[in-house]
């Protein structure tokens, strides 16, 4: 794997990877972000979705917005409870080459980092992946985000990854707005102004979180490989440490 000293004199573009789940496309909006800001810096960046195939949640997780949204959430809470894995698809970008970095999105499924992204994590693939590789995380979720970054950061440093930080991006308003407002969106894919009688804010990540996304991978492309595209260089007074940005950080 490429060590990250001798990245800026490799003549070659730093390759990163975001690799990911999603099922309402939260952590691909995140990801996009950071992935554009890579871009502009001359990176090549490579997206892999990771697809939970497992016959025992695949079809009621393969169809937006769910069907039942609460019995289809239920379904999959004894496997968080235990913290199992299950089937899944890998892309092939998963293993084409060496990155210089990894960023991985992960959505919070009950308190916990979801099946398919654990699943994943603990594959021979990621072991391959990581191995060597340094890594960030970015959590989306409703409010528990703490377990999910932990979980990520720890698994991936056994597979031999170097951890360098990660993100949180909870979804707007209280305890209970925050959960109905989730539910109606998941239950009909639209942004309503009420549910069940009760006003709700509207879900899911929001623009300046995609700008905050943007502005941490701006850092993280300074520290990491500085400016490779012709707008040049910042210098060395922009560029942040990134590694105490972590699931001990935040609020």
């Amino acid at each position: 794997m490429t060590n990250i000293s001798s990245v800026r004199k490799d003549a070659r573009r730093p390759r990163i990877l975001l690799v990911y789940y999603t099922f309402t496309g939260q952590s691909l909006k995140v990801l996009e972000a950071v992935g554009e800001v890579f871009g502009d810096r001359g990176c090549e960046v490579r997206k892999a979705q990771i697809e939970l195939t497992d016959r025992r949640y695949a079809d009621r997780f393969s169809r937006f917005p769910m069907r039942r949204v609460w019995p289809d959430m239920l379904s999959v809470l004894p496997a968080q409870l235990r913290r199992a894995t299950a089937q899944i698809r890998i892309p092939e970008a998963v293993s084409d080459g060496d990155y210089d970095l990894v960023c991985i999105g992960s959505p919070t499924w009950w308190r916990a980092t979801s099946m398919p992204m654990r699943s994943f994590l603990k594959s021979d693939e990621a072991r391959r992946l990581l191995s060597g590789t340094p890594f960030v995380t970015f959590v989306v979720c409703r409010r528990y985000w703490r377990e999910n970054i932990r979980t990520v950061r720890r698994i991936g440093q056994r597979r031999g990854g170097r951890y360098l930080g990660g993100m949180h991006f909870e979804y707007p308003g209280g305890q209970v707005q925050s959960l109905l407002s989730l539910t109606s969106y998941l239950g009909s894919g639209e942004y309503r102004d009420r549910y069940l009688g009760v006003r709700i804010p509207t879900t899911n990540v929001q623009p300046e979180q995609l700008e905050q996304a943007r502005v941490f991978a701006a850092k993280l492309a300074d520290k990491l490989f500085g400016d490779a595209s012709p707008r040049g260089r910042r210098s060395d007074d922009d560029a942040v440490s990134v590694s105490s940005v972590d699931a001990d950080g935040g609020r």
